[in-house]
């Protein structure tokens, strides 16, 4: 189960931390697991925004980059999507996600971020 924290208001240029912590998994199961931070704007599809590996690569989009920054941490068996310099467009319900070849994916229940003044 994932479990996201963290969303709110927020003025433009703001930042925001997000957070999804990995429960009732064993930390041997969760380091093998692909972690992602997803999002969806209303009336827009769900977009993967980051995405990091079990040996520590990073994928982020086009349009976060140089702005968002995701980690992870072992024992907590947390994953992390720091936010800075947010904008309008930026508004959405994020979503944590965990994938693994040959195991179960995982999604959390959302947290919503709305950037505005």
């Amino acid at each position: 189960q994932l479990v996201e924290s963290g969303g709110g208001l927020v003025q433009p240029g703001g930042s925001l931390r997000l957070s999804c912590k990995a429960s009732g998994m064993i930390l041997s199961v969760f380091s093998t697991y692909v972690m992602e931070w997803h999002r969806q704007a209303p009336g827009k599809q769900r977009e993967l925004v980051a995405a990091v590996s079990r040996d520590g690569n990073i994928y982020y989009a086009d349009s976060v980059k140089g702005r968002f920054a995701i980690s992870r941490t072992g024992a907590g068996k947390m994953t992390y999507l720091q936010m800075s310099s947010l904008k309008p467009e930026d508004t959405a319900v994020y979503y944590c996600h965990g994938q693994a070849p040959n195991s179960p994916e995982y999604w959390g229940q959302g947290t919503q971020v709305t950037v505005s003044s």
